[in-house]
């Protein structure tokens, strides 16, 4: 029967009503974007600089979530970057250096004394001046082992303990080598995504690629060397004992220690040593400043692991230097000159206030684990993205004019019926897209054009099966009646296939792939709606009012 109850109908026109409520910001993106950010600034505690006449700029009662324009449209920056996950063996084996020769010492009775060796980055080489207790020297560092965390990994030991000679050498073992890969590729993930949504860019794309490569897609920014100066330092920070100084950097450093530059004073070396006090992994806080001479500074704070280390080697070493090391460079090293209880101090140098500005938010986000070596970067002009938003508008009216004229010349007034739905369809799309924060992509675009054509289908279907009703000699309520019942079955065939393929994608696919398959599914899951329930309703308003006896499909 041609009968829909009275809260159905109202529930399928407000689901219309709002889902063009929630597109609508979209066709005043410009003013609705100003909105956005000056109601941001605001909240955040800026005022002035016309930031109140730019929020008021959009209604605060209406909806003001916008569809994200990707980097194809928006334009920005595109990296791809490896993780060099080799820097992470090299910095396990200097940490572990100070427990085996703290270890050993309580046992120089037995091993005798103790020399560290040169060796390779990913191993530790320590030679006993007792080689007849080798075998109980190893059997001792062995004890330091620990358990592997990981799945693949269970029930293994993080390190390999083997001897050559009079000497004990240490590496990590293969499951803990596959443990560290993945939680440094994943801890460097989460480090970039902390240091680009300090800095306030609109919805940037990091995902992993591979084993140990990153794609880093940011909308909306000046160039690849402006991305790459936001992620591309390590910002590895340590606080290491000083041996000496040099003017060479090639003078002898001694086993189990460095020599590296000084950031401030050209052509001067510090020798440190390699094992460090603290490092940066336990700084909870670092925050822009100025020191005692008004020049700017980091002031920072260490977790209270990090603070008890830092208080008890300046209560040991007063009078003894002391280097701040930031990324292989010594940005300062001053002489402790009392015990500093707290876990917190300043790091000074010749900073400018951008400078010290930025090493903050690095610090603050955390040390990358690994250097990274950018394979691919690329700047995309907001040129190009207009000239793709333009490109896609163009393709999206012809497509929708062509429907729509074909459509009326098919089905007559019937035509016009699926005309409507279709305009809210697309408003639909757009409402969701809003909704859900989705990023649309220039092959996005293809998928509300490719939904735009398919929107229809249902429709066609519909009306080609009343076609057939009215044929056999059926009234005009039982041939509209039959024509969705018949046909119901068809549509659902056709778009639950499709919204698979589209999910599909989804998850296998990535980039913009992922965006043709948002849009392709979001549009399904609207066309379904407006087939099935819009457009009947309209249908059978029309029937009730008009009340034909024959019907022109």
């Amino acid at each position: 029967m041609l009968q829909i109850d009275l809260w159905k109908r109202v529930l399928i026109w407000s689901l219309c009503a709002l889902g063009l409520l929630l597109a609508l910001p979209n066709g005043f993106y410009t003013r609705v974007e100003t909105h956005n950010d000056a109601s941001a600034s605001i909240e955040a505690g800026f005022s002035g600089n016309g930031l109140e006449e730019q929020a008021a700029m959009w209604p605060s009662y209406l909806p003001s979530s916008l569809v994200n324009l990707g980097l194809d449209l928006r334009g920005g920056a595109h990296l791809l970057a490896e993780v060099k996950v080799e820097d992470v063996y090299e910095t396990r084996m200097k940490g572990l250096w100070p427990e085996v020769r703290n270890l050993l010492r309580d046992n120089r009775a037995t091993v005798g004394s103790i020399r560290q060796q040169p060796s390779a980055p990913d191993e530790l080489r320590v030679k006993i001046s007792k080689p007849e207790a080798i075998a109980e020297a190893a059997t001792l560092v062995r004890g330091l082992a620990q358990p592997v965390v990981s799945l693949t990994g269970a029930g293994t030991s993080d390190i390999l303990v083997s001897t050559d000679a009079d000497m004990i050498v240490i590496t990590l073992s293969d499951a803990e080598r596959l443990a560290t890969d993945e939680r440094t590729v994943q801890q460097a993930l989460e480090i970039i995504r902390r240091r680009i949504d300090e800095v306030g860019t609109r919805e940037p794309t990091i995902q992993r690629q591979g084993a140990d490569r990153i794609l880093i897609q940011v909308p909306g920014i000046g160039s690849a060397s402006e991305l790459k100066e936001i992620i591309g330092t390590t910002a590895q920070l340590t606080f290491n004992p000083v041996v000496g100084r040099a003017s060479d950097p090639d003078a002898p450093a001694g086993a189990g220690n460095e020599i590296v530059p000084s950031l401030d004073e050209e052509g001067v070396y510090y020798i440190i040593e390699s094992a460090f006090v603290v490092s940066g992994e336990e700084l909870t806080d670092a925050q822009p400043s100025f020191d005692q001479n008004g020049r700017p500074a980091v002031s920072f704070r260490f977790n209270p692991s990090g603070a008890r280390k830092f208080g008890d080697y300046t209560a040991d070493n007063i009078g003894s230097p002391f280097a701040i090391v930031l990324d292989d460079e010594v940005v300062s090293a001053p002489v402790i000159q009392s015990h500093i209880p707290g876990g917190s101090g300043i790091i000074t140098g010749n900073f400018s206030v951008e400078e010290s500005t930025n090493l903050a938010v690095l610090l603050r986000a955390g040390a990358l684990p690994a250097g990274l070596e950018f394979l691919e970067e690329r700047t995309i002009g907001p040129e190009l993205g207009q000239d793709s938003i333009e490109a896609g508008r163009i393709a999206c009216i012809v497509a929708f004019a062509a429907v729509l004229v074909f459509m009326f010349l098919s089905y007559g007034t019937f035509g016009i019926f699926a005309n409507i739905a279709l305009i809210i369809n697309v408003g639909l799309i757009f409402g969701l897209l809003s909704l859900v924060g989705a990023t649309l992509t220039l092959p996005g675009i293809a998928g509300i054009v490719l939904t735009i054509g398919m929107a229809v289908d249902a429709n066609v279907l519909v009306f080609e099966r009343i076609r057939e009703e009215i044929k056999t000699g059926k009234g005009a309520a039982r041939a509209i009646d039959l024509g969705y019942e018949k046909a119901l079955s068809a549509i659902f065939d056709a778009n639950i296939t499709t919204f698979i393929t589209a999910v599909i994608l989804f998850a296998m696919g990535s980039g913009p792939v992922r965006g043709f398959a948002i849009t392709l599914g979001l549009g399904i899951l609207t066309s379904v709606f407006t087939a099935i329930y819009v457009t009947r309703l309209i249908v059978i308003m029309w029937y009730e009012r008009r009340r034909p006896k024959t019907l022109e499909v």
